[in-house]
């Protein structure tokens, strides 16, 4: 007999194949009375199938004695009460390691794009402005930059590793110093962001970090300042930071994530010095692919009583 799933959020079409080949799958994302699909099959399943949109309160939880394991496709699990878990033994596992790469690649594409005004020199050259106006003004250069990235986790390693490569100068904030990281730790935010010429933010979401950025760290950062943000958009206290854009207080903002989404405050997209990609990072097929299968991978070493791939708690 199959062991039972209940699922919160499907997964991507090869995977998916796979859940249905080694489980019975109990669609709670389609069922119509919820409270009552839950109460018919929560107790017969031992596993969770969900992303980090989707919401697991205390309560689910506490209505599917016999769970062991929630496994998210996402990085981020924000809607997931990870303390219900904890305190009832249950496993939460995320897809970072999967993601890592391209969330990087993404940091990086944005900054560079933004510091050197990418998107206002496709429209120059397009428009032909460079014909009429002559030179395109001058940007700024990353080689010799300073860079501070709030969260040196296993993506912020990875960004730090790309940066190194490009000759940037580089520190670190978190919520401690990081045992074998040599790059220089800053134990105050606004310390590193008045350091720094690009701040990039990887930390988790949630309410341990929201508005983590302030307006005093934005200030810190300045009008030759860039802010680079793949984390969440509840990192930043968006309100202030629009307003240092507006101001000019802060230079520029190359952001994928936002407090709204996926309609961010139009306040924030009208603005001329921001650079903007739709939550995208790690939206390549073949990242998608693999968080998916680390959803497998993980619920299959589960069932063996091996160690899970990537345990969150």
């Amino acid at each position: 007999m199959k062991p039972e799933v209940l699922v919160l959020a499907p997964t991507r079409p090869r995977a998916w194949a796979q859940l249905e080949e080694a489980y019975t799958l109990h669609r709670y994302d389609e069922a119509e009375d919820k409270a009552g699909f839950l109460a018919e099959h929560g107790p017969k399943c031992r596993a969770i199938v969900t992303n980090g949109h989707e919401t697991l309160t205390r309560q689910m939880v506490e209505a599917m004695p016999n769970l062991g394991i929630v496994a998210c496709s996402s990085a981020g699990y924000e809607a997931i009460d990870v303390d219900a878990l904890t305190d009832n033994s249950v496993k939460l596992t995320n897809t970072s390691p999967a993601l890592c790469d391209d969330v990087a690649d993404t940091a990086v594409m944005l900054m560079l794009a933004a510091r050197r005004g990418l998107i206002d020199a496709h429209a120059y050259t397009s428009s032909g402005d460079w014909g009429r106006k002559g030179m395109f003004p001058l940007q700024h250069a990353i080689k010799g930059a300073r860079l501070g990235i709030v969260g040196m986790g296993t993506i912020g390693q990875a960004i730090a590793a790309r940066c190194a490569v490009m000759g940037m100068d580089i520190a670190y904030f978190g919520r401690r110093k990081k045992p074998g990281i040599d790059y220089p730790y800053v134990a105050d935010l606004t310390a590193l962001a008045a350091q720094s010429d690009v701040l990039v933010l990887a930390i988790a979401g949630g309410d341990a970090t929201r508005g983590l950025v302030d307006a005093a760290a934005l200030d810190a950062l300045g009008p030759d300042g860039l802010l680079v943000n793949i984390a969440r958009g509840t990192v930043v206290d968006e309100a202030a930071m629009i307003d240092a854009l507006k101001s000019g207080r802060l230079g520029r903002a190359a952001l994928d994530v936002y407090l709204n989404e996926p309609e961010p405050d139009p306040a924030l997209t009208c603005l001329p010095n921001v650079t903007l990609y739709p939550h995208h990072a790690s939206g390549t097929v073949e990242t998608r692919d693999a968080m998916a299968q680390m959803v497998v991978d993980n619920l299959a070493e589960f069932y063996a009583n091996r160690p899970l791939l990537s345990a969150v708690n």
